[in-house]
C-alpha cells in the first residue's frame, strides 16, 4: 500500500518506444491517480488510498470538517475526475482515505467521502467497505482472528468497524458501529409541488435523511419505474429543505438534508426484509440499503417503539435485492439516541490507474442528468 502515491507526474513510466510503456501518454504535471474498486450491496467504491494534498493538510493540524471543506474548495478537480464521466457515471461513489495528522488521530484511518454532486459526512456502505480494505493493505498494524475492529474517522464523527480475518484476507460479513443517530422530526406534514400533502419522519445516521412510504406519492418501491421513484424523492428532498429547518447537536456543517428514502412502508418490526431505496445528492441512486439510511431508519424505529434494542432487522435495496441487517445496540447519552449495528458484504472488483491529459477538454469529467 505504500506505493500507492496518488499523485506523481514524473517520468518513471515513460519508457522508451511505446511497447515497455506502463502508462498512456498523459501531462507529466498532471496526477496519476491509482485506486482500489470495491462494490457493498451493489453501492460502488472507488477508493483513493493516498491523496497528497489532503495529507498534506492533515498533517498541518486540519480536522477532518475542516479537511472536506478544504478538499471541496481547492481539490474538486478531483473528484470531478473520478466521479463524473467518462472515468465514472452518475452513480459513481468514492472514499478518500486520509492518514496521520490531525484528521485521523486515535483511529486507522480517516476518510472523506465523494459523490457525483459533492461531500457527504458519512457513508455506510464505504465503512464496511474500508473496513476490509484497512487489514487487506495493511493499515492495521496486527489484526486479530477471528474479527478484527478496525476505527475509522467520518466526517460525522468515529465509526468502528468489525472484520472478519482468517490471517491472511478480511472476508465479510462486516459490521460497523454507528454515530449517535436520532429521530429529528417524526410525522411532519410537507407540501410537495405534484403530489400534494405527505407525512415525513426525518432521521439521523450520520447525515439527515427524510422517510415516507412510496405508497404516499402513488408509488411502489419495488414496482414502479425508477425514473419515477427518484422524481418523486427528490422533489421530496427539495420541499423537506425549504420548510423544515435541520440541527445538529454538535457541528451546523451537518445540519444538511442528504436525501429522501422511500419504503414499502413495513416499518413495524418482522423477520421480513422490508425494502426502501435511498435518492440522495443530485437525484443519485443509492444501489445498496443504504448504511446511514438504515442507521437513521432503526432510529427512528427505535424512537416510534417499533424496535427494541438488540432485535435485528433486515433491509433490502429495491434496486439491486441485496441485504443489509441493523440492529440499534445501545442508547446514548440522555437524549433518545442509539449506537446502531449496520452489516453487509463489501467485495473487491478491481484495481485502477486513472491518468489526465492536460489538452483533454474533459479531462475533469462532465456531468449531466
Amino acid at each position: 500500500a505504500g506505493a500507492m502515491a496518488a499523485q506523481g507526474g514524473g517520468d518513471s513510466d515513460s519508457v522508451g518506444g511505446g511497447a515497455g510503456r506502463a502508462l498512456p501518454p498523459h501531462s507529466p504535471s498532471g496526477a496519476v491517480l491509482q485506486t482500489v474498486e470495491m462494490h457493498t450491496g451493489g453501492e460502488p467504491l472507488r477508493i483513493i488510498p493516498r491523496l497528497e494534498a489532503a495529507e498534506r493538510a492533515a498533517a498541518a493540524g486540519l480536522s477532518l470538517l475542516s479537511l472536506r471543506r478544504e478538499v471541496a474548495a481547492r481539490h474538486d478537480h478531483v473528484r470531478r475526475a473520478l466521479m463524473h464521466e467518462p472515468r465514472g457515471h452518475a452513480g459513481m461513489y468514492g472514499a478518500v482515505v486520509v492518514r496521520g495528522g490531525a484528521a485521523a488521530e486515535g483511529a486507522h484511518l480517516a476518510a472523506l467521502f465523494l459523490h457525483c454532486a459533492g461531500y457527504s459526512a458519512m457513508c455506510g456502505h464505504a465503512v464496511m467497505a474500508l473496513g476490509r480494505f484497512a487489514l487487506d493493505y495493511g493499515l492495521v498494524a496486527a489484526p486479530t482472528r477471528p474479527e478484527t475492529a478496525v476505527r475509522l474517522r467520518c466526517p460525522c464523527g468515529p465509526v468502528t468497524a468489525f472484520v472478519p480475518w482468517d490471517g491472511r484476507r478480511s472476508g465479510n460479513p462486516v459490521r460497523f458501529h454507528s454515530v449517535p443517530a436520532f429521530a429529528a422530526a417524526t410525522d411532519l406534514a410537507i407540501d410537495v409541488p405534484g403530489h400534494g400533502k405527505v407525512v415525513v419522519d426525518i432521521g439521523y445516521g450520520g447525515t439527515f435523511y427524510a422517510f415516507l412510504s412510496a405508497e404516499q406519492l402513488g408509488l411502489d418501491v419495488h414496482s414502479s419505474k425508477t425514473r419515477d421513484l427518484v422524481s418523486a424523492a427528490s422533489a421530496v428532498t427539495e420541499a423537506v429543505k425549504k420548510q423544515f429547518k435541520l440541527h445538529h447537536p454538535e457541528s451546523e456543517d451537518l445540519a444538511f438534508l442528504y436525501g429522501t428514502i422511500l419504503t414499502d412502508g413495513k416499518d413495524a418490526f418482522s423477520e421480513e426484509p422490508t425494502a426502501n431505496i435511498c435518492v440522495f445528492a443530485d437525484e443519485q441512486v443509492d444501489r445498496s440499503p443504504t448504511g446511514s439510511g438504515v442507521t437513521a431508519r432503526i432510529a427512528l424505529q427505535y424512537h416510534k417503539g417499533l424496535i427494541q434494542l438488540e432485535q435485528s432487522r433486515t433491509f433490502q435495496s429495491s434496486t439491486t435485492g441485496s441485504l443489509f441487517t441493523g440492529k440499534a445496540e445501545a442508547k446514548f447519552g440522555n437524549y433518545n439516541a442509539v449506537i446502531v449495528e449496520v452489516s453487509g458484504e463489501a467485495f473487491y472488483t478491481g484495481t485502477a490507474t486513472f491518468t489526465v491529459e492536460e489538452e483533454d477538454p474533459l479531462k475533469h469529467g462532465f456531468f449531466f442528468k
